[in-house]
C-alpha cells in the first residue's frame, strides 16, 4: 500500500492552461478525411487548469496516448485543436517559444534516453535545444541542482542509461524535461514499467515537483490507485471518447458511468476478466 501523494487544489484556477477541443485523430484510411480509417480519437474535450494534476484513465487502446502525442506535438490531429495559454500549439518543432512549455516524460525510461550520452549530455542537449531555458552562469553547477531536484547525486551526470536502475532513468527523464523550465508536464505511463516502490517514489517525486516548480500535469495511467494518488481530477476514456470527468475522490468513489464502474470493479479483481471481456 502507497501513501497518497495528491493535494486538494481547486481545478482550472485562473482558467486554462491547456485547451484540448474536438481532438480527432484517425489512423490509416483514404484520402484527406481518411475514410476507412480507425478512429482513435473521435472529439475530446479536456482542459488543464494551471498547476493542477489531470488524470486520463482507460484500458489500453482507449486513445489516452494519442491524446498525450497529440499535446506534446508528436501527432497531427485530424480536427480539433491544442491551445496553450489561449494560442494554439502546432506540430512539436514549430511550436516556437512555446515549445519547451509543454514536455513529456514516456512510459520507457531507458528507451526514452539516448543510450550513448551520459547524464550531463542529455541535459545539455536540452539546453543546446531550448537556449533560452540555458542557466547563464556555470552548467555544472546547475546541472547538479537540477540532479538533486530529481533525488540524484552529482555521480550520475558521468554514466549511461545502461549503468543505471529504472527509477533512475525514469528521474533523469523527469530532469531532462525540467531542464527546459516546462510549464506543463505530458506524462504517459510514466511509472507502469517501474516496480511498485519505485513507482511510489516517483509519484512521490512529482507532487513535490508540481509544488517547487509550480507545474501543471496531464498524468496518461491505466491505474487508477495511482491516478488517486496523484490527480485533482479525472477523466475517463472509452474507444477514443471521454464518457466521464470530474474531481478525482467524486468519479472513483462515486462514479456515474457504468464503464467507470467496469474499470473500478476489474481493478478489485486483478486476475478476472476486463471490463470489455478481455484480460484487464
Amino acid at each position: 500500500m502507497t501513501t497518497a501523494v495528491r493535494e486538494e487544489r481547486p481545478g482550472g484556477t485562473g482558467g486554462a492552461l491547456l485547451d484540448v477541443r474536438g481532438l480527432r485523430v484517425t489512423f490509416g484510411g483514404r484520402g484527406r478525411r481518411r475514410r476507412g480509417g480507425f478512429v482513435a480519437v473521435d472529439g475530446v474535450d479536456l482542459t488543464v487548469g494551471p498547476e493542477e494534476t489531470l488524470g486520463l484513465v482507460g484500458e489500453s487502446g482507449s486513445g489516452k496516448t494519442t491524446v498525450a502525442r497529440c499535446v506534446a506535438g508528436l501527432i497531427r490531429p485530424d480536427a480539433g485543436g491544442v491551445h496553450f495559454e489561449g494560442r494554439p500549439l502546432g506540430p512539436a518543432g514549430r511550436r516556437g517559444a512555446a515549445q519547451r512549455a509543454v514536455q513529456m516524460v514516456f512510459q520507457d525510461p531507458r528507451s526514452s534516453l539516448n543510450p550513448r550520452l551520459t547524464v550531463a549530455s542529455v541535459i545539455g542537449e536540452a539546453w543546446r535545444t531550448h537556449p533560452a531555458a540555458a542557466p547563464e552562469g556555470d552548467r555544472e553547477v546547475a546541472l547538479r541542482g537540477l540532479l538533486a531536484d530529481v533525488g540524484l547525486g552529482p555521480e550520475v551526470a558521468d554514466r549511461r542509461a545502461a549503468e543505471l536502475s529504472g527509477g533512475q532513468c525514469q528521474r533523469v527523464s523527469i530532469a531532462r524535461a525540467l531542464a527546459v523550465r516546462p510549464r506543463l508536464l505530458v506524462c504517459d505511463e510514466a511509472v507502469s514499467a517501474l516496480d511498485v516502490s519505485v513507482q511510489a517514489q516517483i509519484l512521490g517525486l512529482l507532487a513535490g515537483l508540481r509544488r517547487s516548480h509550480r507545474l501543471a500535469m496531464l498524468f496518461i495511467t491505466h491505474d487508477l490507485g495511482v491516478v488517486r494518488q496523484i490527480a485533482d481530477r479525472v477523466a475517463v476514456m472509452r474507444r477514443g471518447a471521454v464518457v466521464e470527468e470530474g474531481p478525482t475522490d467524486e468519479v472513483l468513489d462515486a462514479p456515474r458511468h457504468e464503464y467507470t464502474r467496469a474499470l473500478l470493479d476489474a481493478a478489485l479483481d486483478l486476475n478476472g476478466p476486463g471490463p470489455e471481456g478481455e484480460a484487464a
